[in-house]
């Protein structure tokens, strides 16, 4: 049978006015567009998108509901994701000045797999280490899954993928939009040093908050 969802266009429009809000993702995702190019910005995105199908199917099979009742898995996961996110900001922080875009580097990059793997993974490890993900789909996908539908994992797997897929144009969009910036003004191009700074300032804040983040379940 069929999985039965309510209301799937205004599930679709919510995905895309949530994934267009600026958080840890974009910043990540402009980060790295705006350091190497667009296309170090998209491989960073498809390294979020692949992080979030975790959280999907985990959540599908229950995981995602045992460790919002599990206050040891829900702690081990939270300080695991603010850790990374602690030592990704402290990256930042601590890096030597560049420009925005340096053309050796980008040219390098597109060159040498190891830099898009780097990247891939670092996107794919700072979604699947945040509770945040998890318990967002499991607030979130529920609302839309019809109370008579008869599989409702499946239903809830399918509205999660759709979801996901959904974020893929908005972070590429991203990625392109700060590699453009970087290319043509000059201004951001002398004070790279500065937003990396920032960047790295932001992400360190986001740990600090996902450390200081409560168990929901109480």
């Amino acid at each position: 049978m069929m999985p039965v969802v309510d209301h799937l266009g205004l599930f679709v429009l919510a995905g895309w006015l949530l994934n267009l809000t600026p958080g840890p993702d974009v910043l990540f995702i402009v980060t790295h567009a705006l350091r190497s190019g667009a296309r170090a910005g998209v491989v960073a995105a498809l390294g979020i998108t692949s992080g979030v199908f975790v959280h999907i199917f985990a959540a599908a099979v229950g995981v995602g509901a045992l460790m919002a009742a599990s206050s040891t898995a829900f702690s081990l996961l939270k300080w695991a994701g603010a850790l990374y996110l602690l030592v990704m900001g402290l990256r930042l922080l601590l890096q030597s000045p560049k420009k925005a875009i340096d053309k050796e580097a980008a040219d390098a990059f597109k060159s040498r797999a190891g830099g898009q793997k780097s990247i891939f993974f670092q996107g794919f490890w700072t979604n699947v280490l945040n509770p945040k993900v998890a318990l967002f789909f499991l607030a979130f996908v529920p609302q839309f899954i019809a109370p008579d539908a008869p599989n409702k994992a499946l239903t809830f797997v399918l509205l999660g993928v759709l979801f996901n897929l959904n974020s893929v144009p908005v972070n590429v969009g991203y990625a392109l939009l700060g590699a453009w910036a970087a290319r043509r003004l000059a201004l951001l191009q002398r004070g790279m040093c500065w937003l990396e700074r920032l960047a790295g300032v932001m992400f360190v804040g986001f740990g600090v908050r996902l450390a200081l983040m409560d168990n929901p379940s109480h």
